[in-house]
Formats: structure tokens, C-alpha cells, sequence
């Protein structure tokens, strides 16, 4: 066809033309004619420009809505035959009929579901890429085009989207599918209805024949109850009536004190037999005379009182022998337990001596852990044949003890070192006497006569000096002063006697000389008051 229509092979109709005016015309003609040969070409042979061209075909973009249910096969199959035209996927189910199976319906819808087209919308307000500028405003050109391309495929998804819910909602296939599911749903939901109630029923049909069973038991059980109390008060009242028999059978017996029988006789008889005992011996009294009557009474209660007899001689035979087991049994833990302590002695280990344990401490610190052959090293050092063993032992139990404090007063006073002496200056005082002062004397005189003063002489003695306690005189000395000794005593004392020591104060109090408890405390607390003053002060 470009060969055919080409402006060289027209030249024969240019020149045909009479007039200049006439050819250019005629050459016009066939230079646009071969242009639109060559572009309708070149949009051909590129699959875009293609369907861009195809899609600018007239088409019928309607979508059914509604319809009667016999005319819907009618109505949508040439709807969506009219729409398969822009499927990338050619292979387009189709509607089908009303004899179409479930299958084949729900393949259907999930084809138009996901449906893909490949229809193009060229916009009006499209750039033409050929006039670009540039390359940055090709590109550009080119985004603004591929948003408008977007926003008219959502459009045209949304109007196929539309068109397939409608033909869903109006399917009388997928109608019936629904109410078939409905309806089985429905007899599911009733038949586990009527297996709950049926259920429910049974449960309580058995309910009420385990309550009629129990009813009946308790009735029976009731009724059982019943007759063994009539049957006992029945037993009860024969019995009274053969002891009656018995009395009034045995009265003139005891009347008369035959064999020496009294009432309580009679009545250790009546409350020892039991009722076929008791009846068979008044069957035998009746009709005797007293005698007999007599001996079989006599009998009777011999008899039962044998059977007593011999029955708890088997008991205490029973018990006798059992004991027997009991001691031998306890002698044997006995034996057992004396041959168990007597090892027990022999096992048992010699005392540590306070000799000992210093050599161990000091062992312990002069061989550290990690010296080769540390525990036999010890051992030697010691040198009182102890084992590796009694070492380890003594190690964990021994020195891990703490000290006697009932005897940490005894090694305090041993240890203490005794209070210094201080020299008083009132050891040797002369006292004088009946002298005046010459104030004195001078009055005296002016006044009256003076009269001789009696003085004493040299070679008499001085009286003897005051005692004095810890350096200081009694007869001068404040009860509630303290001598440093008897602070030094003091703090000794606190540090031998901690606070957890029993009987703490009355120690401390014997170990300061000249001082009571109560001096004691109170001192204690002087001295904590100035401590913590000068504490605060710095």
C-alpha cells in the first residue's frame, strides 16, 4: 500500500492536471494521503499506540441493575460478553444457564472478581511526549500521564467491580445456594436443638428415677428400722416377761433360802442368761418342787459363772502371753541398745584440751589454704597424735565455738592489772587544839584575863589518818566521785562484758571497787553524753 499510494508512483496524476494551481492541489492530496497511510502503520506495529487506538472505540459502558429473574441470563450474559472484549486473559468464562453446576458458577464470579483489563483511557489533558523539551520534562510529562491512566483504571475496575456484584446479587443460582445453606444451617441449628433437649430430658428422667430409687431405699431402710425396733421391743418385752416368770417361779425358793439363795442371786440370773436360756430354765422349774426348783437355779448360775471364768482365763492367757513377747521383745531393744552405746563409747573421740586448740589456730594460720599436704602438716605441728580427720572435725566444730562467757569474768579479774595507790597528804595531820588567833587573843585580853592554853604536847601521838578508798579519803571523799582507777576498772570491765553477756551490769559492778550498778549505768551514760558533745563541738 506505501508502494501503491506513494507520492512518486502519483506523478501521472499531478501531471493530468491542467493548471499549476490544480497540481499543487492534487500533490497536497497525496502527500496527506500517504501521511495517514504511514501513521495508521506506525500505530499498528506498536501494541501501545495499538490499544490506546482500540480503546478509543465506541463502547457501551452501561451496567445492568436490575432485572426479573427469569430475564437475568438475558440481561447480564451480554453485559459481561460485552466487557470480556478488554480481558488480558482471553479465556472468558461464560455465564452459563440454569442448569450451569455450582462449580462452574463460582469459577465464573472468581474470573470477573479478579479481573484485568487492558483497555487504555487517552485523556484530553494528556502531554504529547513528543514535544518535550527536554528529558527531565519528558519524564516529567510522563508521570502526569501515568496519574491520569491510574485514576481512569480505578474508575473502570470500580465500574466492572459493580456490574459482577450486581449479577451476584441477582443470580438466581447463588439465590438458591444461600437458601439451601440457610435451610441446612437452620435444620442443624434444630436437630442439636432437639439432641440438647432430648438430652436434657434423659438427664432429667434420671434424675427422678435415682430420687424415686433413693426415696425407696430410705422408705425400705425406714421400714427395716422399723421392724427391728418392733422385733426388739418385742425380744424386750419376752424377756421381761420370762424374768418375771423367773422371779415368780424362784420365790419360794428364796423364801426359804434354799442353797443359800437370795434375790440378787435372781437377779444376777435374769440379767446374765439370754432369753432361750432364761425361757428353757423356767420351762424345766415348772411343775417342780422347791428343791429342784433350787438346784436348777444353782446349776444355772454355776454354769455361767464357769463359762466366765474359763472365758477370761483365755484372756489373761492371751494377755500373758503377749507380755511375755512384750519383754522379750524390750529386752532385746535393751541388749540392742546397750551393745549400740557401749560402740558408741568406744567410738567416741578425746576432748580437746585449750592447749590444743591454740596449736590448731596457729597451725591454721601459719599453713594457709593451698600448702601441699596442708592437714598432715597441722597434724605434725600439733604433736598430740591427732588424726587428719578429728582435725577437720575439730576445724568446724571446736573453733568455731565461742568462749565461756560465765568465765570471762574470772579470766577479766585475772588479767586485770591492780589499781595504783596514790599517796594521800592528809596521811599524817596535827591538829591543834584551844589556840586563838591573835585577833583573838587581843580581844580575850582587853576583855578579860588570859587563861592558859591547853595544848597538847609533842611526845603525844597524832590521831590516826582517815581511811582511804582508792585514793581517796573516806571521811572527805563524795559518793558519786570517780577515781581513775575506777574509770580504768570501768572500761575494762564494759570490754569484758559485752552486751549480749548475761547478767551484764552486776559484773560490771564487781569488777569496779567502791561502786554500786546503779553508779555504774549512770557513769556509763556521763561518759556517753561527753563523748557525743565533743563529737558534735569538732
Amino acid at each position: 500500500m506505501a508502494l501503491k499510494h506513494h507520492p512518486d508512483k502519483q506523478a501521472s496524476l499531478i501531471l493530468a492536471e491542467a493548471t499549476e494551481e490544480a497540481k499543487q492541489a492534487k500533490k497536497d492530496e497525496i502527500e496527506s494521503h500517504f501521511k495517514a497511510i504511514q501513521e495508521a502503520y506506525e500505530v499498528l506495529i506498536d501494541p501501545t499506540k495499538r490499544r490506546i487506538f482500540d480503546s478509543t472505540d465506541e463502547f457501551d459502558d452501561d451496567i445492568p441493575t436490575d432485572c426479573a429473574p427469569q430475564d437475568f441470563y438475558k440481561v447480564f450474559g451480554p453485559a459481561f460478553m460485552r466487557n470480556g472484549r478488554w480481558s488480558v486473559n482471553q479465556t472468558i468464562p461464560s455465564l452459563g444457564d440454569d442448569a450451569t453446576p455450582v462449580e462452574e458458577v463460582d469459577k465464573f464470579y472468581n474470573f470477573w472478581y479478579n479481573f484485568k483489563s487492558w483497555r487504555e483511557f487517552p485523556h484530553a489533558d494528556e502531554y504529547d511526549l513528543e514535544q518535550a523539551e527536554s528529558r527531565e520534562h519528558k519524564r516529567w510529562m510522563e508521570r502526569q500521564n501515568a496519574k491520569l491512566q491510574e485514576k481512569a483504571k480505578k474508575v473502570e475496575y470500580a465500574r466492572v467491580r459493580t456490574l459482577v456484584d450486581n449479577a451476584y446479587k441477582k443470580d438466581p443460582r447463588i439465590q438458591r445456594r444461600k437458601e439451601e445453606e440457610k435451610a441446612e444451617k437452620q435444620r442443624r441449628k434444630e436437630a442439636k436443638y432437639l439432641a440438647k433437649k432430648m438430652q436434657e430430658e434423659e438427664a432429667a428422667k434420671a434424675a427422678e428415677e435415682e430420687r424415686k430409687r433413693k426415696e425407696e431405699e430410705a422408705k425400705r431402710a425406714a421400714e427395716a428400722a422399723l421392724n427391728q425396733k418392733k422385733l426388739k421391743e418385742k425380744e424386750k418385752k419376752l424377756l421381761r416377761k420370762e424374768k418375771t416368770r423367773l422371779r415368780n417361779l424362784v420365790a419360794p425358793v428364796v423364801a426359804e433360802s434354799h442353797f443359800s439363795l437370795s434375790e440378787d442371786d435372781v437377779e444376777t440370773a435374769c440379767s446374765s442368761l439370754d432369753m432361750e436360756r432364761l425361757k428353757k430354765l423356767c420351762d424345766s422349774m415348772e411343775n417342780k418342787d422347791t428343791t429342784e426348783k433350787a438346784r436348777l437355779l444353782r446349776g444355772a448360775l454355776s454354769k455361767e459363772g464357769s463359762s466366765g471364768t474359763s472365758n477370761e482365763g483365755k484372756k489373761i492367757q492371751a494377755n500373758g502371753v503377749d507380755g511375755s513377747k512384750a519383754k522379750s521383745t524390750s529386752s532385746g531393744e535393751k541388749v540392742t541398745q546397750g551393745n549400740t552405746l557401749s560402740n558408741y563409747e568406744k567410738k567416741e573421740e578425746k576432748p580437746w584440751g585449750r592447749e590444743e586448740i591454740e596449736l590448731l589456730r596457729k597451725a591454721i594460720q601459719k599453713y594457709p589454704k593451698g600448702t601441699s599436704r596442708r592437714w598432715e602438716v597441722v597434724s605434725e605441728f600439733i604433736g598430740t597424735g591427732r588424726s587428719v580427720e578429728e582435725i577437720l572435725k575439730a576445724t568446724k566444730t571446736v573453733l568455731l565455738q565461742k568462749p565461756d562467757s560465765t568465765k570471762a569474768f574470772d579470766s577479766f579479774l585475772e588479767k586485770r592489772k591492780p589499781a595504783p595507790s596514790i599517796a594521800s597528804p592528809l596521811s599524817v595531820r596535827t591538829e591543834t587544839v584551844g589556840l586563838p588567833t591573835e585577833k583573838a587573843s587581843g580581844d580575850a585580853s582587853s576583855k578579860a584575863p588570859a587563861q592558859p592554853a591547853s595544848s597538847k604536847t609533842s611526845d603525844e601521838k597524832a590521831p590516826a589518818p582517815a581511811p582511804v578508798s582508792n585514793g581517796t579519803p573516806s571521811g572527805t571523799a563524795d559518793p558519786e566521785a570517780w577515781s581513775e582507777a575506777q574509770v580504768l576498772a570501768l572500761v575494762q570491765a564494759l570490754k569484758a562484758f559485752p552486751k549480749d553477756a548475761s547478767q551484764r551490769w552486776e559484773r560490771v559492778a564487781a569488777a569496779v571497787p567502791g561502786k554500786t550498778m546503779v553508779q555504774c549505768k549512770k557513769k556509763v551514760a556521763e561518759m556517753q553524753k561527753n563523748f557525743r558533745s565533743k563529737k558534735g563541738a569538732e
